[in-house]
């Protein structure tokens, strides 16, 4: 019944409602910023590659390379498997078109999180909770993103990342489908309960350390599998437009078609739109909101463009028939293994165990951020010794429950948050706007771009960008 309820829900909003607004804000500032995805991907560039003046902190480049190898996970690999099995192989295309398009999205609230960031003990920090109380007076709309965003990573994502990791095991001979998820999620959970409670360091250094070389060779890896089978992508991309533009199987039944598949998974996987990256975004220390902007617009083309492109290529060039059965890891391993060698599935395991392991503690993060700002200081230790025995039994029941109704929940709770920022940033896209001209204006004067909010009339009280 829940599992109905909740694919019912699922169905509805990205059937209709998602999709129009995740599309439609994204042309509009795709065409407001007058293609800034090509226009400024040189400009991208150089800003990603810009030498910090002060040697300790990180450049762009190091932030973005790292961030993104640590972003191969669920979304890039087990989020795409799932589109092909289950939409498609035209879902990829849609995943393409809402990722290029979401790129305008991604610049806009990326740099709006720029604008708005707060002062902290330890930098910077903010995201759209903190942009909508600061540029639209409304705390209440505020707390309901945050709330929004604690139960899309704190319940849906922990509990499908749970789900994810444990399903990288049903290739094995000891898999038990009625024992083994649980086994797996029990040791799961406590391990992260460990970490969270202030043991396990030593897990969080070494995963940290490992996960960023785990997801360069994973990408390393389908990149080597594609080229062996290159002389299959000519039909590769011709079965990604023919069936891309099906109209008729589509609308017949839309709820499972490519579209709907490739705009929840693309979206799953970029986040652009959704409100998450800003939080990252606004830590960010930088001359100019419009450089955050730029590098996270990249990063999006990175994630979809590159990342989930070279899982789907090396799932479409291996052979192996995409079922309902397989969707998920069970396809790329089966791929792995077509290709490689007997036992290449295994490698997904391994990388899955460190991807799905520091996802779960980042997300957690996000969380415990959101809780400092809904409750408008760190809550008490006996209030955060509840939430975080509770986020243990989440991650716990996740790895038990069905693949469906995990999709579908994570969807949906994604969903409302995705609701709420899209018109955000739809209502204060002259301000982001404003920005972009000034940037461009002192780059057209040759100069490095710096940032004051007086420059551009902004009157709102800012915790940085004052003269």
């Amino acid at each position: 019944m829940l599992e109905m309820l909740v694919g019912e829900i699922s169905n509805f909003m990205y059937g209709k409602l998602l999709i129009v607004m995740l599309l439609g804000v994204g042309l509009y500032y795709t065409l407001r910023t007058r293609f800034i995805q090509v226009r400024l991907f040189g400009e991208t560039l150089k800003v990603i590659m810009e030498k910090k003046d002060d040697k300790q902190s990180v450049s762009s480049f190091q932030a973005l390379m790292v961030s993104t190898a640590s972003r191969v996970g669920t979304g890039n690999i087990i989020g795409v498997s799932t589109a092909l099995c289950l939409g498609g192989f035209g879902s990829m295309f849609w995943m393409w078109v809402a990722a290029f398009l979401g790129g305008g999205s991604a610049f806009v609230e990326s740099t709006l999180a720029q604008i708005y960031k707060k002062r902290g003990e330890h930098g910077s920090y903010g995201g759209p909770a903190y942009y909508i109380e600061s540029a639209l007076k409304n705390r209440f709309v505020a707390i309901i993103f945050a709330l929004s965003l604690i139960m899309t990573y704190g319940v849906g994502f922990n509990m499908l990342c749970a789900y994810n990791l444990q399903s990288t095991f049903s290739g094995f001979s000891f898999y038990n489908p009625d024992q083994t998820p649980w086994v797996i999620g029990g040791l799961l959970a406590l391990t992260v309960g460990w970490c969270i409670f202030g043991g396990g360091r030593r897990i969080i250094k070494a995963t940290s350390a490992l996960v960023p070389l785990m997801g360069l060779l994973y990408v390393v890896v389908a990149f080597i599998v594609t080229v062996m089978n290159a002389g299959m992508l000519p039909s590769i991309f011709s079965t990604i437009v023919n069936q891309a533009f099906d109209f008729e199987a589509i609308f017949g039944g839309f709820a499972g078609s490519c579209v709907m598949y490739g705009i929840k998974r693309g979206l799953y996987s970029n986040e652009a739109g959704v409100g998450s990256a800003p939080n990252a975004a606004a830590a960010a220390d930088v001359s100019h909101p419009v450089k955050q902007g730029l590098v996270q617009m990249f990063s999006v083309f990175i994630d979809t463009m590159l990342l989930c492109t070279a899982t789907a290529f090396m799932c479409m060039s291996s052979g192996v028939e995409p079922t309902k059965e397989l969707a998920g890891a069970p396809f790329v391993q089966a791929a792995l293994d077509a290709t490689i060698g007997a036992g290449a599935g295994a490698f997904l395991t391994i990388s899955m165990l460190m991807f799905a392991f520091t996802t779960l503690l980042g997300n957690l993060y996000y969380v415990d951020n959101c809780l400092a700002y809904v409750n408008g200081a760190v809550p008490g230790k006996l209030f955060m010794t509840i939430y975080r025995l509770l986020a243990c039994l989440v991650i716990f029941v996740g790895a038990g429950l069905s693949m469906g109704l995990l999709w579908d929940l994570a969807d949906v709770l994604m969903g409302c948050m995705t609701i709420i920022n899209l018109p955000v940033i739809v209502l204060l896209g002259n301000k982001a706007m404003a920005c972009l001209r000034d940037y461009e204006a002192q780059r057209n004067n040759g100069e490095n771009p710096v940032f004051y909010a007086e420059n551009i009339g902004l009157t709102d009280s800012l915790d940085y960008w004052q003269k």
